[in-house]
């Protein structure tokens, strides 16, 4: 080292600035030319699932379920102790994936097909977590992104078994922007007439598989829907935008870097989608009572959730099924989640098990 160097002031204000212009920054993340289909990315370094992330998740997104909480209420419902609610589980498996997937940016277009074993998952479970690259394509309307498809697996470290399955599209930043038609973005169609909603709100009466059925007869043959909003609100603030993210070990920038995202399109750090989902969801539950989850389809995002925003929730039920079971039948939701401002912000459609009432 000459005798220069030793003498530079490397926390002088204005010598540190141009040492940063010249830096090189180490990138994390990839692009989507480094994607291709087929490849199988082992995800680093997995998370165990705690008691503490669970009920940190659970209290902040307003899932209040009992047998998630207590043990008399677990075994009520046949587990040996409270849970791993499907919620953490599914935001957790996701989050592994962000530094590997999805940190470079781009739009979460979304996600479908999330599964769950028929056994419980208890506390201290070691969650390892794979993707599978399903499919890569072009963007005809974006040529700096691609589009990629992954299937992710959450298993567990020790036995291997699928605790958590989905499948999710993003679009993903390219290194460097193809030339493409541009069909994506020069249609200028005339606007659809609105569709007319059904004449008549049908809300079931309580929370049992029985109400639910029992409105859906009362729908059935007039033009009706069984659909209802739900009356709580979360309003998102420093723990739900980046503290459960970072405890899902989420660390995209949308989440995190407020001086980063004040030049994006949301102009502030956003809202972990599963928050704004689970938050969603539990609002939901708290209007009916809930036995098991089965799972979710058909899941999308629709705007930003961003500090301050308060995220409302509004269900429809589709359908709704006796199980071969004396405990509890099946029901199909749609449910979405809106703001302050009746934007939708997220949809999906759910199945659960829904407890009857003779039980």
């Amino acid at each position: 080292m000459t005798d220069e160097m030793t003498e530079i002031d490397w926390t002088d204000a204005e010598t540190f600035s141009r040492a940063l212009e010249r830096a090189d920054t180490r990138e994390k993340g990839n692009f989507f030319e480094a994607f291709g289909e087929g490849d199988l990315i082992e995800h680093d370094p997995g998370l165990t699932l705690t008691q503490w992330g669970n009920e940190a998740w659970m209290s902040q997104t307003l899932n209040h379920d009992p047998a998630y909480w207590r043990t008399d209420a677990a075994r009520d419902r046949g587990f040996d102790e409270p849970p791993i609610h499907p919620d953490y589980l599914t935001a957790a498996t996701l989050g592994i994936t962000v530094e590997d997937l999805s940190e470079k940016g781009g739009y979460f277009l979304g996600r479908t097909d999330v599964r769950f074993p028929g056994t419980p998952v208890y506390t201290g479970t070691e969650l390892r977590v794979e993707s599978e690259v399903v499919s890569t394509a072009t963007s005809s309307s974006r040529p700096e992104y691609g589009i990629v498809t992954w299937r992710t697996r959450g298993r567990d470290a020790e036995t291997d078994e699928v605790l958590c399955s989905y499948e999710r599209t993003n679009m993903i930043p390219r290194r460097e922007p193809v030339a493409t038609d541009g069909g994506g973005s020069a249609a200028t169609a005339e606007e659809p007439d609105e569709p007319a909603l059904p004449s008549e709100f049908v809300t079931p009466d309580g929370g049992a598989f029985e109400d639910f059925r029992e409105a859906l007869e009362r729908a059935d043959d007039r033009d009706a829907a069984v659909a209802y909003r739900h009356e709580r609100g979360r309003t998102q603030d420093d723990t739900t935008v980046a503290g459960l993210p970072l405890a899902t070990l989420n660390t995209a920038k949308q989440h995190h870097n407020a001086d980063v995202m004040a030049d994006s399109p949301s102009g502030d750090i956003v809202t972990y989608g599963d928050v704004t989902r689970s938050t969603a969801l539990g609002h939901a539950r708290s209007d009916e009572d809930t036995y098991r989850e089965v799972g979710f389809d058909d899941e999308t995002f629709h705007t930003f959730v961003t500090p301050g925003d308060t995220v409302y929730a509004f269900t429809r039920v589709l359908e709704a099924e006796d199980a071969d079971r004396d405990e509890a039948g099946t029901v199909r939701f749609e449910h979405i989640a809106f703001n302050q401002n009746d934007e939708p912000v997220y949809s999906g459609t759910r199945t659960a098990e829904i407890r009857k009432r003779s039980s």
